[in-house]
C-alpha cells in the first residue's frame, strides 16, 4: 500500500472545512468560513477559499479514483 502524499493530506482537510461549513450552513444557516474570514479581517478571499476547498475536492475525488477507493 503505497504512503499517503502532503496533498492527499492537505485535500481530506480541505474535505473536512468544506463539510462542516455545509454542515453549518445547512443546520444553523451560519457559513463559518465567511465569518472567519470577515473575523480576522480579508474577506475578499472567499471565493479564493471556496475555490481551494473545490480543488481539493477535486484530487480526492482523483486520488481515490486512482487508488481504486482507497486513500492510500
Amino acid at each position: 500500500m503505497a504512503k499517503m502524499k502532503v496533498l492527499d493530506w492537505i485535500a481530506i482537510a480541505l474535505l473536512l472545512v468544506g463539510g462542516i461549513n455545509w454542515g453549518l450552513l445547512g443546520l444553523l444557516n451560519f457559513n463559518l468560513v465567511s465569518w472567519l474570514l470577515t473575523t480576522i479581517g480579508v474577506p475578499g478571499y472567499l471565493n479564493f477559499v471556496y475555490i481551494v476547498v473545490g480543488a481539493g475536492a477535486v484530487w480526492a475525488v482523483l486520488s481515490l479514483y486512482k487508488n481504486k477507493g482507497r486513500f492510500a
